[in-house]
Protein backbone atom coordinates (compact mmCIF):
# COMPACT_ATOMS: atom_id res chain seq x y z
CA UNK A 1 0.00 0.00 0.00
CA UNK A 2 1.36 3.44 -0.92
CA UNK A 3 2.21 6.01 1.75
CA UNK A 4 -0.47 8.36 0.37
CA UNK A 5 -3.17 5.66 0.47
CA UNK A 6 -2.22 4.76 4.05
CA UNK A 7 -2.35 8.43 5.09
CA UNK A 8 -5.76 8.85 3.46
CA UNK A 9 -7.12 5.83 5.37
CA UNK A 10 -5.70 7.19 8.64
CA UNK A 11 -7.28 10.55 7.96
CA UNK A 12 -10.68 8.95 7.30
CA UNK A 13 -10.45 6.86 10.48
CA UNK A 14 -9.46 9.90 12.53
CA UNK A 15 -12.47 11.82 11.23
CA UNK A 16 -14.77 8.86 12.02
CA UNK A 17 -13.40 8.70 15.54
CA UNK A 18 -13.94 12.42 16.05
CA UNK A 19 -17.56 12.27 14.89
CA UNK A 20 -18.41 9.30 17.16
CA UNK A 21 -16.40 10.06 20.29
CA UNK A 22 -17.79 12.79 22.59
CA UNK A 23 -14.35 13.53 24.02
CA UNK A 24 -12.93 14.04 20.56
CA UNK A 25 -15.53 16.65 19.71
CA UNK A 26 -13.68 19.00 22.05
CA UNK A 27 -10.91 19.03 19.45
CA UNK A 28 -13.16 20.56 16.83
CA UNK A 29 -12.78 19.60 13.19
CA UNK A 30 -13.64 22.50 10.90
CA UNK A 31 -14.94 22.02 7.37
CA UNK A 32 -14.19 24.73 4.85
CA UNK A 33 -17.04 26.00 2.65
CA UNK A 34 -15.57 24.06 -0.28
CA UNK A 35 -15.25 20.86 1.80
CA UNK A 36 -11.63 21.54 2.73
CA UNK A 37 -10.79 19.60 5.87
CA UNK A 38 -8.84 21.52 8.47
CA UNK A 39 -7.43 19.73 11.46
CA UNK A 40 -6.93 21.92 14.50
CA UNK A 41 -3.49 22.36 16.00
CA UNK A 42 -4.43 20.04 18.87
CA UNK A 43 -5.48 17.26 16.52
CA UNK A 44 -2.50 17.72 14.19
CA UNK A 45 0.20 18.02 16.84
CA UNK A 46 3.24 15.90 16.04
CA UNK A 47 1.64 14.80 12.76
CA UNK A 48 3.72 15.22 9.60
CA UNK A 49 2.49 14.41 6.13
CA UNK A 50 4.80 13.15 3.41
CA UNK A 51 6.71 15.75 1.43
CA UNK A 52 6.67 15.83 -2.34
CA UNK A 53 9.72 15.70 -4.60
CA UNK A 54 10.22 15.84 -8.37
CA UNK A 55 9.83 12.04 -8.62
CA UNK A 56 6.26 12.25 -7.32
CA UNK A 57 3.38 12.61 -9.78
CA UNK A 58 0.45 14.89 -10.46
CA UNK A 59 -1.72 12.21 -8.84
CA UNK A 60 0.25 12.64 -5.62
CA UNK A 61 -0.73 16.33 -5.52
CA UNK A 62 -4.37 15.55 -6.25
CA UNK A 63 -4.55 12.83 -3.58
CA UNK A 64 -2.40 14.44 -0.90
CA UNK A 65 -4.26 14.65 2.44
CA UNK A 66 -2.93 18.17 3.05
CA UNK A 67 -4.81 19.40 -0.03
CA UNK A 68 -8.20 17.77 0.48
CA UNK A 69 -10.99 19.79 -1.15
CA UNK A 70 -8.80 22.14 -3.21
CA UNK A 71 -5.99 20.08 -4.72
CA UNK A 72 -7.17 20.59 -8.31
CA UNK A 73 -6.81 24.37 -7.87
CA UNK A 74 -3.09 23.95 -7.29
CA UNK A 75 -2.72 22.84 -10.91
CA UNK A 76 -2.77 25.31 -13.81
CA UNK A 77 -5.60 24.27 -16.11
CA UNK A 78 -9.36 24.27 -15.46
CA UNK A 79 -11.41 21.43 -16.95
CA UNK A 80 -8.43 19.66 -18.45
CA UNK A 81 -6.63 16.46 -17.55
CA UNK A 82 -3.10 17.15 -16.38
CA UNK A 83 -1.92 13.57 -16.82
CA UNK A 84 -2.05 12.00 -13.38
CA UNK A 85 1.06 9.87 -13.96
CA UNK A 86 3.21 12.81 -15.06
CA UNK A 87 6.22 13.17 -12.74
CA UNK A 88 6.62 16.59 -11.17
CA UNK A 89 10.05 16.76 -12.80
CA UNK A 90 8.08 17.50 -16.00
CA UNK A 91 5.56 19.95 -14.54
CA UNK A 92 7.02 22.74 -16.67
CA UNK A 93 5.42 21.10 -19.71
CA UNK A 94 2.03 22.21 -18.36
CA UNK A 95 3.14 25.85 -18.50
CA UNK A 96 3.63 26.79 -22.16
CA UNK A 97 4.11 30.52 -21.48
CA UNK A 98 6.78 29.93 -18.84
CA UNK A 99 10.48 29.17 -18.72
CA UNK A 100 13.14 28.10 -16.23
CA UNK A 101 10.65 26.04 -14.22
CA UNK A 102 12.60 24.35 -11.42
CA UNK A 103 10.78 21.23 -10.14
CA UNK A 104 12.66 21.30 -6.82
CA UNK A 105 11.49 24.88 -6.25
CA UNK A 106 7.92 23.91 -7.18
CA UNK A 107 7.85 21.00 -4.75
CA UNK A 108 9.62 23.01 -2.06
CA UNK A 109 6.81 25.59 -2.07
CA UNK A 110 4.17 22.84 -2.05
CA UNK A 111 5.94 21.26 0.91
CA UNK A 112 5.68 24.54 2.77
CA UNK A 113 1.89 24.26 2.46
CA UNK A 114 2.03 20.62 3.52
CA UNK A 115 3.97 21.59 6.65
CA UNK A 116 1.47 24.33 7.49
CA UNK A 117 -1.48 21.97 7.02
CA UNK A 118 0.19 19.33 9.17
CA UNK A 119 0.32 21.89 11.99
CA UNK A 120 -3.40 22.58 11.68
CA UNK A 121 -2.96 25.86 9.82
CA UNK A 122 -5.53 26.61 7.19
CA UNK A 123 -3.89 27.07 3.80
CA UNK A 124 -6.84 27.68 1.46
CA UNK A 125 -9.70 30.19 1.63
CA UNK A 126 -12.70 30.77 -0.60
CA UNK A 127 -13.13 34.34 -1.80
CA UNK A 128 -16.68 33.81 -3.06
CA UNK A 129 -19.63 32.62 -0.99
CA UNK A 130 -21.53 29.44 -1.74
CA UNK A 131 -24.42 31.54 -3.02
CA UNK A 132 -22.09 33.41 -5.38
CA UNK A 133 -20.68 30.12 -6.66
CA UNK A 134 -24.15 28.74 -7.29
CA UNK A 135 -25.00 31.91 -9.18
CA UNK A 136 -21.85 31.56 -11.29
CA UNK A 137 -20.27 28.07 -11.13
CA UNK A 138 -17.03 29.36 -12.67
CA UNK A 139 -16.32 30.94 -9.28
CA UNK A 140 -15.63 27.45 -7.99
CA UNK A 141 -12.25 27.81 -9.69
CA UNK A 142 -11.11 30.58 -7.36
CA UNK A 143 -9.55 30.97 -3.93
CA UNK A 144 -6.56 32.15 -1.90
CA UNK A 145 -3.60 30.09 -0.72
CA UNK A 146 -2.15 31.56 2.47
CA UNK A 147 1.58 31.55 3.39
CA UNK A 148 1.83 33.07 6.86
CA UNK A 149 4.52 35.50 7.93
CA UNK A 150 4.66 37.43 11.20
CA UNK A 151 1.26 37.88 12.87
CA UNK A 152 0.05 41.40 12.19
CA UNK A 153 2.52 42.05 9.34
CA UNK A 154 1.32 43.53 6.03
CA UNK A 155 0.16 41.19 3.30
CA UNK A 156 0.89 40.62 -0.37
CA UNK A 157 -1.46 39.08 -2.93
CA UNK A 158 0.24 37.36 -5.85
CA UNK A 159 -1.48 36.84 -9.21
CA UNK A 160 0.39 34.29 -11.35
CA UNK A 161 0.43 34.46 -15.12
CA UNK A 162 -0.68 32.10 -17.86
CA UNK A 163 -2.04 34.29 -20.64
CA UNK A 164 -5.47 34.23 -18.93
CA UNK A 165 -5.69 30.64 -20.24
CA UNK A 166 -4.27 28.95 -17.14
CA UNK A 167 -2.90 29.96 -13.72
CA UNK A 168 0.79 29.17 -13.27
CA UNK A 169 0.78 29.26 -9.47
CA UNK A 170 3.21 26.36 -9.11
CA UNK A 171 5.93 28.49 -10.75
CA UNK A 172 4.87 32.13 -10.32
CA UNK A 173 2.78 31.98 -7.17
CA UNK A 174 3.70 29.51 -4.44
CA UNK A 175 7.49 29.98 -4.73
CA UNK A 176 7.03 33.78 -4.54
CA UNK A 177 4.79 33.44 -1.49
CA UNK A 178 7.20 31.09 0.26
CA UNK A 179 10.03 33.63 -0.13
CA UNK A 180 7.90 36.63 0.90
CA UNK A 181 6.78 34.67 3.96
CA UNK A 182 10.40 33.88 4.83
CA UNK A 183 10.99 37.64 4.89
CA UNK A 184 8.28 37.93 7.57
CA UNK A 185 5.37 39.17 5.48
CA UNK A 186 2.03 37.45 4.92
CA UNK A 187 1.49 36.26 1.36
CA UNK A 188 -1.57 35.04 -0.51
CA UNK A 189 -1.57 33.37 -3.93
CA UNK A 190 -4.70 34.01 -5.97
CA UNK A 191 -6.37 31.26 -7.96
CA UNK A 192 -8.53 33.23 -10.39
CA UNK A 193 -10.83 32.18 -13.21
CA UNK A 194 -8.89 31.39 -16.37
CA UNK A 195 -10.21 31.32 -19.90
CA UNK A 196 -12.64 34.20 -19.35
CA UNK A 197 -10.39 37.16 -20.08
CA UNK A 198 -8.62 39.85 -18.12
CA UNK A 199 -11.71 41.61 -16.76
CA UNK A 200 -13.06 38.51 -14.98
CA UNK A 201 -9.63 37.61 -13.63
CA UNK A 202 -9.14 41.15 -12.28
CA UNK A 203 -12.58 41.02 -10.68
CA UNK A 204 -11.39 37.95 -8.80
CA UNK A 205 -8.35 39.89 -7.61
CA UNK A 206 -10.60 42.72 -6.42
CA UNK A 207 -12.77 40.17 -4.59
CA UNK A 208 -9.67 38.65 -2.99
CA UNK A 209 -8.40 42.00 -1.71
CA UNK A 210 -11.85 42.77 -0.33
CA UNK A 211 -11.96 39.35 1.35
CA UNK A 212 -8.63 39.90 3.10
CA UNK A 213 -9.66 43.37 4.28
CA UNK A 214 -12.95 42.02 5.68
CA UNK A 215 -11.24 39.14 7.46
CA UNK A 216 -7.92 40.74 8.41
CA UNK A 217 -8.32 40.17 12.15
CA UNK A 218 -9.15 36.48 11.75
CA UNK A 219 -6.30 36.05 9.25
CA UNK A 220 -3.85 37.90 11.51
CA UNK A 221 -2.68 40.38 8.87
CA UNK A 222 -2.35 44.15 8.75
CA UNK A 223 -4.34 46.01 6.09
CA UNK A 224 -1.81 48.85 6.14
CA UNK A 225 0.71 48.95 3.32
CA UNK A 226 -0.38 45.88 1.38
CA UNK A 227 1.21 45.03 -1.96
CA UNK A 228 0.07 43.40 -5.19
CA UNK A 229 2.41 41.16 -7.17
CA UNK A 230 1.85 39.75 -10.63
CA UNK A 231 3.67 38.09 -13.48
CA UNK A 232 2.68 38.43 -17.14
CA UNK A 233 -1.13 38.28 -17.19
CA UNK A 234 -1.11 38.51 -13.40
CA UNK A 235 0.96 41.69 -13.61
CA UNK A 236 -1.75 43.23 -15.79
CA UNK A 237 -4.24 42.46 -13.04
CA UNK A 238 -2.08 43.89 -10.26
CA UNK A 239 -1.31 47.02 -12.29
CA UNK A 240 -4.99 47.57 -13.14
CA UNK A 241 -5.93 47.56 -9.45
CA UNK A 242 -2.94 49.76 -8.70
CA UNK A 243 -4.13 52.26 -11.30
CA UNK A 244 -7.87 52.26 -10.69
CA UNK A 245 -8.55 50.57 -7.33
CA UNK A 246 -10.50 47.47 -6.35
CA UNK A 247 -13.89 49.22 -6.56
CA UNK A 248 -13.43 49.71 -10.32
CA UNK A 249 -13.52 45.91 -10.66
CA UNK A 250 -16.43 45.13 -8.35
CA UNK A 251 -14.51 45.10 -5.08
CA UNK A 252 -14.92 47.24 -1.99
CA UNK A 253 -13.86 50.90 -1.89
CA UNK A 254 -10.38 50.30 -0.52
CA UNK A 255 -7.01 52.07 -0.49
CA UNK A 256 -4.70 51.37 -3.38
CA UNK A 257 -1.72 49.10 -2.71
CA UNK A 258 1.44 50.57 -1.22
CA UNK A 259 3.43 48.80 -3.94
CA UNK A 260 2.84 47.01 -7.23
CA UNK A 261 5.38 44.39 -8.29
CA UNK A 262 5.25 43.67 -12.03
CA UNK A 263 7.11 40.89 -13.80
CA UNK A 264 7.32 40.89 -17.59
CA UNK A 265 4.12 42.36 -19.00
CA UNK A 266 3.40 44.74 -21.84
CA UNK A 267 0.59 46.40 -19.87
CA UNK A 268 0.68 50.12 -20.69
CA UNK A 269 -2.36 51.71 -19.01
CA UNK A 270 -1.49 54.27 -16.33
CA UNK A 271 -3.50 56.61 -14.13
CA UNK A 272 -2.56 59.96 -12.64
CA UNK A 273 -1.90 58.35 -9.26
CA UNK A 274 0.24 55.23 -9.47
CA UNK A 275 1.69 53.30 -6.50
CA UNK A 276 5.45 52.74 -6.22
CA UNK A 277 6.28 50.04 -8.74
CA UNK A 278 8.97 47.36 -8.94
CA UNK A 279 9.58 45.93 -12.42
CA UNK A 280 11.51 42.91 -13.73
CA UNK A 281 11.84 41.59 -17.28
CA UNK A 282 14.15 39.34 -19.30
CA UNK A 283 16.41 40.86 -21.93
CA UNK A 284 15.18 38.35 -24.53
CA UNK A 285 11.47 38.44 -23.69
CA UNK A 286 9.56 38.25 -26.97
CA UNK A 287 6.13 38.27 -25.32
CA UNK A 288 6.58 41.36 -23.13
CA UNK A 289 9.59 43.06 -24.72
CA UNK A 290 11.81 45.14 -22.43
CA UNK A 291 11.10 48.14 -24.65
CA UNK A 292 7.41 48.00 -23.63
CA UNK A 293 8.29 47.82 -19.96
CA UNK A 294 10.78 50.67 -20.29
CA UNK A 295 8.04 52.87 -21.78
CA UNK A 296 5.80 52.17 -18.81
CA UNK A 297 8.63 52.86 -16.37
CA UNK A 298 9.36 56.16 -18.13
CA UNK A 299 5.70 57.17 -17.89
CA UNK A 300 5.61 56.41 -14.19
CA UNK A 301 8.80 58.32 -13.50
CA UNK A 302 7.56 61.36 -15.40
CA UNK A 303 4.62 61.58 -12.98
CA UNK A 304 6.94 61.22 -9.99
CA UNK A 305 6.17 57.58 -9.13
CA UNK A 306 8.94 55.69 -7.37
CA UNK A 307 10.12 52.89 -9.66
CA UNK A 308 12.84 50.26 -9.55
CA UNK A 309 13.56 48.52 -12.86
CA UNK A 310 15.60 45.38 -13.53
CA UNK A 311 16.33 43.84 -16.92
CA UNK A 312 18.07 40.48 -16.69
CA UNK A 313 20.49 39.33 -19.41
CA UNK A 314 19.78 36.24 -21.44
CA UNK A 315 16.30 35.56 -20.04
CA UNK A 316 13.04 35.17 -21.93
CA UNK A 317 9.44 35.29 -20.78
CA UNK A 318 8.07 33.62 -17.67
CA UNK A 319 11.23 32.99 -15.65
CA UNK A 320 9.32 33.11 -12.37
CA UNK A 321 11.57 33.18 -9.29
CA UNK A 322 14.57 32.92 -11.59
CA UNK A 323 16.29 30.16 -9.63
CA UNK A 324 19.69 29.42 -11.14
CA UNK A 325 19.47 32.39 -13.55
CA UNK A 326 20.66 36.01 -13.47
CA UNK A 327 17.26 36.90 -11.97
CA UNK A 328 17.74 34.80 -8.85
CA UNK A 329 17.05 36.86 -5.73
CA UNK A 330 14.76 39.41 -7.36
CA UNK A 331 11.89 38.53 -5.00
CA UNK A 332 13.99 39.58 -2.01
CA UNK A 333 14.83 42.83 -3.82
CA UNK A 334 11.16 43.46 -4.52
CA UNK A 335 10.31 42.83 -0.87
CA UNK A 336 12.93 45.38 0.20
CA UNK A 337 11.44 47.91 -2.23
CA UNK A 338 8.00 47.25 -0.73
CA UNK A 339 9.43 47.82 2.76
CA UNK A 340 10.86 51.17 1.69
CA UNK A 341 7.55 52.13 0.12
CA UNK A 342 5.75 51.33 3.37
CA UNK A 343 8.21 53.46 5.30
CA UNK A 344 7.95 56.32 2.81
CA UNK A 345 11.61 56.25 1.86
CA UNK A 346 13.01 57.15 -1.53
CA UNK A 347 12.69 53.95 -3.57
CA UNK A 348 13.83 55.15 -7.00
CA UNK A 349 15.90 52.63 -8.90
CA UNK A 350 18.11 52.85 -11.95
CA UNK A 351 17.50 51.37 -15.36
Amino acid sequence: MSAFALQSICLALSLLWITTCPEARENEVLFHESATVEITAAAARDHRWTHLNPANTIRDILNHPAFVGFSRLILPWDGRSHGADMPLSRIGSLLPFHSDVAPAVVTGALNRMIDDASKGRRVFYDIHTEAQKREDPTRQNTGLFFFRGRPGAPFAIISPGGGFAYVGAVHEGFPYAAEISRQGYNAFVLRYRAGLGSRVATEDLAAAISYVFRNADALGVSIQGYSLWGSSAGARMAAAIGSHGAAAFGGADLPKPATVVMAYTAHSDVSSDEPPTFVVVGERDGVAPPSAMRRRVASLRRMGTAVEYHEFPGLGHGFGPGTGTPAEGWIIGATRFWEKSIKGRDAHGEE
